[in-house]
């Protein structure tokens, strides 16, 4: 008894940790138009980054793993292969200085906005950072990434590659 009780426990906690954010776009869903804050350069619409695919990386300045992996995102985007898609960065950080404070830190060149209202977090599936979200070209996501990476090594290239459909040794 005491085991069907601790099994259903766990799995409801289970269920309740692998919920869906409000309004979460689910892999093969085209991303809705949202506005972004722009943190390291202007604001800009979501649909200004169709036509080509989008490695979308949602972290937080207080967040060990996003920031270790911004390195190797940052590598990534000045890489041959990153000339097929597109890099941005999403804060969901509530204080833009806080934000700000840690693409200075970090010497980011990529672009960077900020979340405002939950609005990003919630239409990515942010529950748990950080969280990296692939897009095809028409804005279609195509796979969600949760957990930090090494975003130029080997084996990340190759999932990138795969997933956008990017030959990656032309």
């Amino acid at each position: 008894m005491i085991r069907l009780l601790l099994l259903t426990l766990l799995l409801t906690a289970s269920a309740a940790a692998n919920a869906a954010t409000p309004g979460e776009v689910k892999v093969g869903e085209t991303l809705p138009e949202a506005m972004m804050r722009g943190l390291n350069g202007p604001a800009k619409r979501l649909s200004e980054f169709r036509g080509k695919p989008l490695l979308i990386n949602v972290w937080a300045s207080w967040c060990g793993p996003c920031r270790s992996e911004m390195a190797s995102l940052e590598r990534l985007a000045w890489m041959p292969l990153a000339t097929s898609f597109n890099v941005i960065g999403i804060s969901t950080d509530d204080y833009v200085d806080k934000a700000n404070g840690a693409l200075k830190a970090s010497n980011a060149t990529i672009t960077h906005f900020i979340d405002s209202k939950l609005q990003l977090e919630n239409m990515l599936g942010a529950s748990r950072i950080p969280l990296t979200v692939l897009v095809d070209a028409d804005g279609r996501v195509l796979k969600k990434i949760y957990g930090a990476r090494a975003w130029d090594s080997p084996q990340t290239l190759q999932l990138i590659a795969d997933t956008f459909g990017i030959n990656v040794h032309p």
